[in-house]
């Protein structure tokens, strides 16, 4: 098998095309809660410790010189970001809750025995005919 049918079969696998939606979907995601954490979180937390604004929070360590630009330590973007990540991670462990949570209903949900066909119904009958007549005195 040649380097380029192994790949085609690794690419093609549904796991991998299931992995590549994931990420996208993931990327996409990870905007709207940046986009929720930036716009709707952040505002009213830094209205409350004082109308700071936290993307600006930051400790210059070198002051700018000529064209280059302030060395700066902004640990405000830093909280920000782990604000996501928060957001981010408790939303996934919903989801896998909710998933793991229909994997054991599935799991736990009683199974019936099947009813037996009429094939099944009709050689139950003979056998107990047969033992039947195998106990009579001759």
């Amino acid at each position: 098998m040649g380097v380029i049918s192994e790949f085609k079969a690794f690419a093609v696998k549904g796991n991998v095309v299931d992995m590549a939606v994931g990420i996208i979907i993931g990327a996409a995601f990870g905007k709207i809660v940046s986009s929720f954490v930036g716009d709707v979180v952040m505002p009213p937390i830094g209205l409350l410790i004082g109308g700071v604004d936290f993307a600006d929070l930051a400790v210059q360590l070198k002051a700018a010189q000529g064209n280059a630009p302030a060395v700066v330590l902004a640990y405000g973007k830093f909280i920000q970001s782990i604000i996501d990540f928060v957001i981010i991670a408790f939303a996934i462990f919903m989801g896998v809750k909710a998933i793991n949570r229909l994997k054991r209903e599935e799991a736990v949900a009683p199974t019936l025995p099947p009813t037996p066909t009429k094939e099944e119904e009709l050689l139950t009958e003979i056998r107990d005919l047969l033992k039947a007549q195998n106990n009579k005195p001759l």
